[in-house]
């Protein structure tokens, strides 16, 4: 695509858009790290790529900092693959198409893969200029950060020297974050019985849509509604009213992501038909109101439908909806230490209804370790009452807050070089990779940062395009301040 004038610098531009150009959702990560191989030969770097994708790439220092201690730049090459719901594409196989919008670089009808594709986008581009001055530099390319960061989890970090790391994957300018949650993956399986479709009966298709969704570590605390949550309370509610069984059942695609999207196809007999219609009505008024501010584009709807295969009996249709229903989700503790931090949260991301159970998947997420387990066991508890099982996997550390922190200090002094003022420090409730390599490298000292970024993981994702300039500038001081 032809950039602008204000996508400065336009190498780091041009290497965002060499990315977008392979298909690379987490789990179909080859041809995105072979494009970074091939940045490495054809430039006579040495490089490193492991049987998951993971790419590690080393330049020496420059001039009067050969002897420096190595820097680690490591951002993720993997996204999240969101798309509207009519747009045809596969995009396991097709390109992401650049859309300049105003101030702002977006996608056409997908996300857009700024996390973390700009992140590998800088770095490269750091690789690319011999101009600049800098420690020697390992720039770490992980991935299925998305999935469960089992890149990093993977990866030799043997290869690596360096005790200090620049990690390029927050969303939002001036912040520096230092510390990050820990998680893991739930997974829970309830088994279920069918029958025959029986006689007096009527099937009515119900979607719950038109919510924002986001990430379940940066947009949890928003108060956004979950479509998975909104369906197991209005079908709870419609089993308090009249006999119903469950046909179809499924909402969401990624556990790490608040669902937008649910669909139920349901039975009740011909003579509940007006009552059911009226909870419809009654539920998008209620849904419509509650979430009038967070998501005002929530919708309630339903048709009639003409499928009649065989249901889930009325028992175990019971028995489901009263499990999704009582399940936690949300927000359950907010820190103590930083102000506004969410300390514990969980998220049904994955909701789906195959032929003989239910299953249905978490993102728990704590930067205490102790209430991560706590809400685990309750997970599982809940699952086990109702006669299912729930496994975890993908489990990752949490990263601790250092108050000593000489990469710290010298990113503040390069922000107040670039910008003229203070960088705020935090912590997140977002997973970060942060936390895998401060558990594989003792004594690492790490800061996470990067450009202004809204709406991740969503069709409406959106890169700040000044931004992008003024966070590879600051990278560049940050890198000359570095001995």
């Amino acid at each position: 695509m032809k950039f602008n004038e204000n996508c400065k610098p336009l190498s780091v531009f041009k290497f965002f858009e060499l990315l977008s150009g392979v298909p690379h959702g987490s789990g179909n990560t080859k041809a995105v790290s072979d494009i970074c191989v091939d940045f490495a030969k054809k430039r006579g770097l040495e490089y490193y790529q492991d049987s998951l994708n993971n790419v590690i790439i080393y330049k020496p220092g420059s001039k009067g900092k050969e002897n420096a201690e190595p820097v680690i730049i490591q951002g993720h090459l993997d996204m999240v693959c969101a798309k509207r719901p009519d747009d045809p594409r596969d995009m396991a196989k097709e390109p992401i198409k650049l859309v300049l919008d105003g101030d702002y670089l977006r996608a056409d009808g997908t996300s857009l893969g700024g996390d973390d594709g700009i992140a590998v986008a800088m770095a490269l581009a750091v690789l690319d200029d011999d101009t600049l001055p800098h420690p020697p530099i390992e720039a770490v390319f992980t991935t299925d950060e998305e999935t469960g960061m089992f890149g990093a989890a993977g990866l030799d970090c043997s290869l690596l020297r360096g005790r200090r790391m620049l990690n390029v994957d927050s969303e939002e300018e001036g912040v520096f974050t230092a510390g990050c949650a820990g998680g893991m993956r739930v997974n829970c399986e309830i088994p279920v019985k069918r029958e025959k479709y029986g006689d007096g009966l009527v099937s009515y298709s119900v979607v719950i849509s038109g919510l924002a969704g986001g990430h379940s570590g940066c947009e949890i605390d928003k108060e956004r509604g979950s479509s998975n949550k909104l369906m197991s309370r209005f079908l709870y509610n419609v089993t308090k009213r009249m006999p119903t069984r469950l046909i179809e059942l499924s909402g969401g695609e990624y556990d790490n992501v608040i669902p937008g999207k649910t669909v139920a196809v349901v039975a009740v007999s011909g003579l509940d038909a007006d009552a059911f219609e009226a909870v419809c009505a009654e539920y998008d008024a209620i849904y419509k109101k509650e979430l009038a501010v967070s998501d005002p584009g929530v919708s309630l709807s339903f048709e009639r439908t003409d499928k009649k295969a065989a249901t889930v009996t009325l028992a175990d249709t019971e028995k489901i909806i009263k499990a999704l229903y009582i399940m936690p989700q949300g927000v359950q503790n907010m820190s103590m230490d930083i102000k506004g931090l969410v300390q514990t949260s969980l998220n049904m991301g994955i909701l789906k209804l195959e032929k003989n159970a239910v299953k249905f998947s978490f993102a728990a997420r704590s930067s205490v370790g102790s209430q991560k387990t706590e809400l685990v066991d309750r997970v599982r508890i809940t699952a086990e009452a109702f006669g299912g099982t729930a496994t975890t996997h993908g489990a990752y550390p949490e990263w601790e807050f250092k108050r000593v922190s000489p990469l710290r200090d010298a990113a503040m002094q390069a922000y107040r070089d670039v910008y003229g003022g203070e960088a705020t420090v935090t912590a997140t409730h977002g997973g970060l990779e942060c936390g895998l390599f401060s558990s594989k490298l003792p004594g690492l000292d790490c800061i996470s940062y990067g450009p202004e970024l809204h709406d991740i993981h969503s069709v409406n994702e959106r890169l700040g395009i000044a931004s992008v300039g003024r966070v590879y500038a600051l990278t560049c001081r940050i890198l000359e301040l570095l001995d």
